[in-house]
């Protein structure tokens, strides 16, 4: 039954939360457990066609068995899936079982065009494709997918062959017989040239720094100090880097048998795009039919502008989940939670926080 309160055709609840991946979910888990009811005290608006968040826009070559560190969502584990099916599939079946387990009731779908003040209420104002909302209090966990982060370089848009960044990656049989640059020294950068080289007529490889392998396992106190050295620079107010930017690659087998094999043979980044391909300072060149730009996201924050909330370092400052700026913010998979166990925990920690905040004010519509 929908029991949303509705004033001058805005409709009123105590907490939005913006997307519906592994953080949204998560968060909607919390607040469903904490007391909070769909559709009457919350609403979760998702713009993506389907569930599954991000990760039913990933490529069919990038099977379950070759995800990095899923972990399952609050409440309900993920068994017995084939790793040889592709993840996007695997994991978008896993969170439609699992809205439909906790009734989360998942809106979609609905884009989100700003986040405005509501005036002397304390109340925020959510503009959607869906009309008006009103909150008490606000999660955003729209990720980054939507935020491909594309370098410029000289020459760029003269290039006459394809370019196309890992967000429209569409498998490696597209690049057969084709000589083919990949940009960027992350996991989605090795991925692709793992993929990419038995089909391509050649590939290169470049990245702006040396690519670090990490030897031994990716236990948890590694992963601990990786997240603090993300976690430090949200407290500064400066734009988040990857867990994957300070912890390094992990030297599997994989990754030493393609070494050997020349294909993770790096060179440093170039100077310049030619009509033809790529061209460092020194003279040196490489003829490209595809320039593949593995260059990671960035925060898909643009809808909070109005609320002012970046600080002058391009980030959001941010303690725990909640922006410094405005305790009724929360951001739940930035940063230090970009990560599944990640958004999980500050899933938690956010509806924590904001039960604490809701109690110390009296509610209005």
């Amino acid at each position: 039954m929908n029991n949303i309160g509705v004033r001058d055709g805005v409709r009123a609840v105590d907490v939005v939360v913006i997307g519906a991946g592994q953080a949204g979910l998560s968060s909607a888990y919390h607040l469903r457990r904490t007391g909070f009811e769909p559709e009457r005290d919350f609403v979760v608006l998702d713009h993506a066609p389907h569930p599954g968040g991000a990760w039913q826009f990933r490529w069919p070559s990038l099977t379950y068995g070759k995800v990095h560190g899923m972990h399952a969502l609050p409440g309900m584990e993920l068994t017995d899936a084939d790793p040889a099916r592709p993840s996007a599939e695997v994991i978008g079946e896993y969170f439609t079982a699992y809205e439909q387990a906790f009734d989360l009731k998942v809106r979609r779908p609905v884009d989100v065009q700003a986040v405005r003040e509501g005036g002397g209420d304390r109340r925020l104002l959510v503009e959607t494709s869906d009309g008006m909302w009103s909150a008490r209090a606000l999660i955003n966990a729209t990720g980054t997918w939507d935020r491909p982060f594309w370098p410029r370089y000289p020459g760029q848009e003269t290039f006459r062959g394809r370019q196309l960044h890992t967000a429209q990656y569409p498998g490696p049989e597209q690049f057969a017989g084709q000589r083919v640059v990949v940009v960027g020294g992350g996991a989605s950068g090795t991925q692709h040239l793992m993929e990419i080289a038995p089909y391509a007529a050649a590939t290169t490889w470049v990245t702006r720094r040396p690519p670090v392998f990490r030897e031994g396992p990716f236990n948890e106190e590694f992963g601990r100090e990786a997240v603090a050295l993300v976690e430090e620079r949200v407290r500064q107010g400066l734009p988040p880097k990857s867990v994957v930017s300070v912890t390094g690659l992990p030297l599997n087998d994989a990754i030493r048998q393609a070494i050997a094999d020349g294909v993770l043979d790096r060179r440093p980044m170039f100077d310049r795009i030619t009509p033809d391909g790529v061209e460092w300072a020194d003279g040196k060149r490489v003829d490209a039919d595809v320039i593949l730009w593995a260059t990671g996201f960035r925060a898909a924050i643009d809808h909070l502008a109005p609320l002012r909330l970046r600080e002058a370092g391009g980030g959001i400052r941010v303690e725990k989940t909640a922006a410094v700026a405005d305790a009724r913010v929360h951001l739940v998979g930035y940063g230090p939670s970009a990560s599944t166990i990640g958004a999980n925990r500050a899933g938690r920690a956010a509806v924590r926080d904001i039960r604490r905040l809701l109690d110390q004010e009296p509610a209005t519509v």
